[in-house]
């Protein structure tokens, strides 16, 4: 069963040099392998792992031999990328594992009554019941829903389920074929991205899907980019990098290019991107064709994370779609232009969303970052000018091409153009997505959420790598100048609201924890400075501890993390912590 999986994704092996099991006429004149080999086949070892843990629920170490021969990589490269995913299993397990969201935003909806329960029942999590176990997870993307499980099926479809109750695990856990079960998000409907929820090709372009090619193919490329620049577009990923810049870059550059959508939305409280895909993938994929279209790349990819399995499946299904008809391939609309796109799928692991480690993750290796410069739009994936925006930044490019870069620059702010995603959870009446203009306040959200329920406490900003607010902040413009100016993170546009009867320690703490988790451990800073930060955190709230010292610890540790850290996650991983302490969320004992 291995061997077919990985044959499945590798095509069957033609000599003994790269796995098959007798000897054929090509072995007595070709020798197969070498380190070109190695490079050329290389970006398949992720896709071979998922073949094998979908189809059988853990990966051997006779599978990992084979897929090194296949491959080929050593099997100790084999081994070391598969380890560093979460959802790829080296030891053997049960058919079925259920994931329990325990992050932040669960939390505030009250999921540590779930866990207790589903404890009591079925034992601490990693616990073996019949062909099943449960475990507790980071955020699973589901934050609107209060709680949330992903579940892995070998020899079937992952699923989905949220909101979840400890019923509905224990009947996953036993049936024979669990489907996923998730209540549609309700989001505000905005200006411009949220307006169209489309099933078929047909009915995408009923609502005037793929117009936006039609004009791209027709105003050029240069044209294009002089739209983009004049736009201000950002990235809504948490750099808020000019699109433009970024654009022409890649533009100016020659031979082969690669145009990526960065769709591992993984931030703890962000579900913007989950919501855009699953409700317009063809939105996406004609956004990522103009892309490529403009900066002069034949190939894109869209890299989504790994326990979205109803995005993953209609952005397969669109993809397929857009291919029949003719606006992916050799000649694109009929418009001269080759554009293909392959869909990739993460593994649960955050770090994947640092556009550098999300390369060596497509290009077969563990999903490290790597150092800058080069920079993407000069040496990206595989070596080659590469450019990388998320899915929101990408879903505003048609109403650009449409409508012109001056009309997108009108709405907003002087350094935030355009109309912005909020995701809006925790204790509020209506959690969602959001979509405004920029320069609208915490308040305005929190009113269009219904309100809070009960009195506030705080209100996280930006997801985990953001900062905490009091009531004393809900009129400060969410801006990329404004919230700069107040040293705070707009992120990802995480609205994440805390009232009075959430434990703050609690917060805090899994915040710390999840950074100790997720970071890949490539440089001291960040693998020694997220543990010792979360170790501090554990012995203020225990007690028994000076706090004074352990409050200079802390600063001495973000000092260390923001200053030597290689990425973003390490850079960011104390910033939530800090502005808990300025603020008085923590810091005395329990």
């Amino acid at each position: 069963m291995e061997r077919d999986a990985i044959d499945r994704v590798l095509g069957p092996p033609d000599s003994l040099w790269s796995g098959a099991v007798e000897r054929s006429a090509v072995d007595d004149h070709v020798a197969y392998g070498g380190f070109r080999s190695s490079q050329e086949r290389r970006h398949l070892l992720l896709p071979a792992l998922h073949a094998v843990q979908s189809d059988v629920g853990w990966v051997s170490h006779g599978a990992l031999n084979y897929i090194s021969e296949r491959v080929p990589v050593s099997p100790a490269e084999a081994f070391g990328v598969a380890t560093f995913y979460d959802l790829i299993a080296t030891e053997e397990r049960p058919a079925r594992v259920a994931h329990i969201c325990d992050d932040i935003a669960c939390k505030a909806a009250g999921i540590d009554d779930v866990l207790a329960d589903l404890t009591e029942r079925l034992g601490e999590s990693g616990t073996t019941i019949g062909s099943g176990m449960w475990r507790r997870s980071p955020c699973l993307g589901q934050c609107e829903k209060g709680s949330a499980a992903f579940v892995q099926v070998a020899g079937g479809d992952d699923v989905s389920v949220a909101p979840v109750s400890v019923d509905q695990v224990i009947e996953i856990l036993s049936v024979d074929e669990p489907t996923s079960h998730v209540t549609p998000t309700s989001p505000v409907i905005g200006t411009s991205l949220l307006n169209i929820d489309t099933a078929s090709l047909e009915s995408f372009q009923n609502e005037g899907g793929y117009t936006a090619l039609s004009r791209a193919l027709a105003l050029g490329p240069d044209r294009i980019l002089d739209d983009i620049t004049a736009s201000g577009l950002r990235g809504r990923g948490g750099a808020a990098f000019p699109a433009g810049i970024k654009w022409n870059a890649v533009a100016n550059e020659t031979g082969t290019k690669y145009v990526i959508c960065n769709a591992d939305e993984s931030e703890p409280g962000t579900f913007k991107d989950r919501v855009l895909m699953e409700s317009n993938p063809f939105g996406l994929i004609e956004a990522l064709t103009i892309a490529g279209y403009a900066v002069g790349a034949s190939t894109g990819y869209i890299y989504i994370r790994g326990e979205y399995p109803i995005a993953h499946s209609r952005l397969s299904s669109a993809l397929d779609s857009a291919r029949q008809a003719g606006f992916l391939g050799a000649d694109v609309a009929q418009g001269g232009f080759a554009f293909d796109i392959e869909l990739r799928k993460g593994a649960g692991a955050y770090i994947c969303g640092e556009e550098t480690a999300l390369f060596n993750s497509i290009e077969g290796f563990r999903g490290e970052p790597r150092q800058k410069p080069p920079f993407p739009t000069q040496a990206g994936l595989f070596g080659r000018p590469t450019l990388v925006n998320n899915v929101e930044s990408l879903m505003n490019v048609p109403a650009i091409v449409l409508n012109g870069g001056e009309a997108f620059a009108a709405i907003g702010t002087e350094e935030s153009k355009g109309p912005k995603l909020f995701c809006l959870s925790g204790n509020v009446g209506r959690p969602g997505v959001y979509e405004v203009p920029f320069g609208a306040t915490t308040r305005d959200l929190i009113d269009l959420a219904g309100g809070i329920d009960g009195d506030l406490g705080a209100i996280l900003i930006g997801g985990a790598a953001g900062a905490f607010i009091t009531e004393n902040d809900l009129d400060l413009p969410l801006t990329f100048e404004d919230t700069r100016a107040h040293n705070i993170g707009l992120g990802s546009g995480v609205v994440l609201v805390f009232n009075t009867d959430t434990n703050m320690d609690d917060i805090v703490a899994r915040i710390a924890e999840f950074f100790a988790e997720e970071s890949c451990g490539l440089c001291v800073p960040c693998r020694a400075g997220t543990v010792r930060q979360k170790e501090t955190l554990i012995r203020l709230r225990t007690g028994g501890t000076d706090t004074a010292t352990e409050l200079n610890l802390l600063s001495d540790l973000d000092h260390v993390l923001r200053e030597a850290s290689i990425c973003g996650l390490g850079q960011a991983a104390s910033a939530a912590v800090q502005s808990a302490i300025s603020i008085g969320l923590i810091g005395e004992p329990a």
